[in-house]
């Protein structure tokens, strides 16, 4: 079985180059032009979302006839402080400083960390696998995609090596090996 994990369309707030995450923001014009000129499935049966609306939509555009299968633990990290910001602002922060030398093993001010977004996202996806008897189609954020990856992805590369544009993603293999999941032969795609 396949697993696809697919960033969601494009949101004014990633076209401004900002953090994104807890915010819950529709796609842009330009997202939804770009989603619906991506190839479209029609036969999908069912596809696993975020609850964030970006997310939704992008579903919606991308596989029309799917049920969407809200998981809320593969909501976006939250930025906490960050949110809304973007990084040449904050160039001089001490605080985003020491956020970007530990690449996210801890939080930033009033966020989350990638150990926090691990903690749930990675059960949650593991039991969307499970418990599917098809390829599984996600639509999901960036953060969440990398953090996945990073965790299970074999082999393994640098975290910053999984960041996925909006509308890009992986195809990956689910393997189980000893009881635990692992997204082997993955490849990158753009829709």
């Amino acid at each position: 079985m396949r697993a696809l994990l697919i960033r969601h369309g494009q949101t004014r707030g990633n076209a401004a180059e900002e953090f994104i995450g807890s915010t819950d923001e529709p796609l842009s014009p330009e997202g939804i032009e770009a989603a619906e000129k991506a190839k479209k499935d029609t036969s999908l049966k069912k596809v696993f979302v975020s609850p964030m609306l970006r997310a939704r939509q992008t579903a919606s555009i991308l596989f029309p006839n799917a049920e969407q299968i809200v998981i809320p633990d593969l909501r976006e990290m939250d930025f906490g402080e960050f949110e809304r910001r973007k990084v040449a602002d904050m160039e001089k922060d001490p605080r985003y400083a020491a956020w970007s030398e530990c690449a996210g093993m801890e939080g930033p001010p009033g966020g989350e960390s990638r150990p926090d977004v691990a903690a749930r996202a990675v059960p949650a996806f593991e039991k969307a696998v499970r418990d599917s008897t098809e390829d599984a189609v996600f639509v999901i954020h960036g953060a969440v995609i990398m953090v996945l990856m990073d965790v299970l992805a074999e082999p393994k590369k640098d975290f910053f090596e999984f960041w996925t544009p909006n509308l890009g993603g992986f195809s990956a293999e689910c393997v189980f090996k000893d009881g635990l999941l692992l997204l082997e032969n993955y490849d990158r795609f753009m829709l």
